[in-house]
C-alpha cells in the first residue's frame, strides 16, 4: 500500500494443513474476468475477490474438521493451528522471490502473523527453526495476537526485531494493522508505538512438549528434559546418573 512495487502474499493455516491464499496458483487457459468496483485500485479489488473466494474454499474442505477432531476437540483436546508449517512457507516463499532478483537488487521483507488460536508448545521445534531461519535471513516477524497470550510468538517477534502486539479492543484491528505494522521497519523508530510486554523466554522440553522454567540439558546435542534421563533421547548420549547425597551422621550425645 505504500509504494506500487511492494508485493504481498497471504498464508492461511488451519488445523490440518496451511494454504497459499493469494497469490493464486497460475492455471492454464483464459483468466477469469472480475468486475472492477467504481474508484478501487484494480490490485486492491483482485486480492479482496481472490482472498475471499479461496477462504471460502478452504472452509469447505472436507479434510478441514473430521469428525474424530469434533469428537476429541469435546473431549476436551487442544487443537492448534499449523502456525509453524505456515511460517515455514513463508519463509520458502520469500527466497524464492530473493533468487529471482537481478544481481544488485534487494528484498526487505517481512512476515506479519495475526493468530486468533492458542498456541501448542508441541510446535516449540518447528517455530524455533522458522525464528532463527528468519533471524539469518534479515526478516522481520511482527505477531498481532487476538486469542491468549502466545508465548512463542513473543520469542520470534524479539528475536527477529519485529513487534509483538496484543489488540486491546477487536473493534480497533483495523487502525491497529495500519499505524502499527504497516509503515516500514525503518520508519517504527520514528513512530510513538504501543510498549512491548516482557518476553517468556521458557523452553519446551523435548520429552513432554511442556514448557519449563529449569530442566536438564543434554551436553552433546542441547536437547532439554524436565526429568533426569540417563541416556538422551534424541542422540543417545549415555550420562552418569548423579551422587546421591551423602547422609549426616547425628552427633552423639553424652
Amino acid at each position: 500500500m505504500l509504494q506500487a512495487g511492494n508485493q504481498v502474499a497471504i498464508i492461511g493455516s488451519h488445523l490440518n494443513n496451511c494454504h497459499y491464499i493469494y497469490p493464486k496458483e497460475v492455471v492454464k487457459g483464459p483468466k477469469p474476468v472480475h468486475r472492477q468496483q467504481d474508484g478501487q485500485y484494480e490490485v486492491f479489488y483482485e486480492l479482496e475477490v481472490t482472498v475471499r473466494e479461496k477462504v471460502k474454499e478452504i472452509v469447505k474442505e472436507k479434510s478441514f474438521v473430521t469428525s474424530k477432531d469434533v469428537a476429541n476437540t469435546r473431549g476436551g483436546g487442544n487443537y492448534t493451528s499449523c502456525l509453524a508449517s505456515a511460517l515455514s512457507r513463508a519463509l520458502c516463499y520469500i527466497n524464492r522471490k530473493e533468487k529471482e532478483l537481478q544481481s544488485g537488487e534487494k528484498l526487505d521483507s517481512r512476515i506479519l502473523v495475526i493468530s486468533g488460536s492458542s498456541e501448542s508448545s508441541a510446535q516449540y521445534m518447528a517455530f524455533m527453526n522458522a525464528f532463527f531461519t528468519a533471524q539469518k535471513q534479515g526478516v522481520t516477524i511482527d505477531a498481532c495476537v487476538l486469542g491468549p497470550y502466545a508465548t512463542l510468538l513473543g520469542q520470534g517477534a524479539d528475536l527477529t526485531g519485529g513487534i509483538y502486539l496484543k489488540p486491546p479492543q477487536i473493534p480497533g484491528l483495523l487502525q491497529y494493522l495500519m499505524w502499527i505494522f504497516l509503515p516500514d521497519v525503518s520508519m517504527r523508530k520514528k513512530l510513538a508505538l504501543p510498549p512491548q510486554e516482557p518476553v517468556d523466554y521458557r523452553a519446551a522440553c523435548f520429552c513432554h512438549r511442556h514448557l519449563i522454567e529449569q530442566g536438564f540439558v543434554c551436553s552433546v546435542c542441547l536437547s532439554i528434559f524436565c526429568k533426569f534421563s540417563p541416556i538422551c533421547t534424541t542422540c543417545h548420549a549415555v550420562f552418569k546418573a548423579p551422587p546421591m547425597p551423602a547422609k549426616i551422621g547425628k552427633k552423639k550425645t553424652r
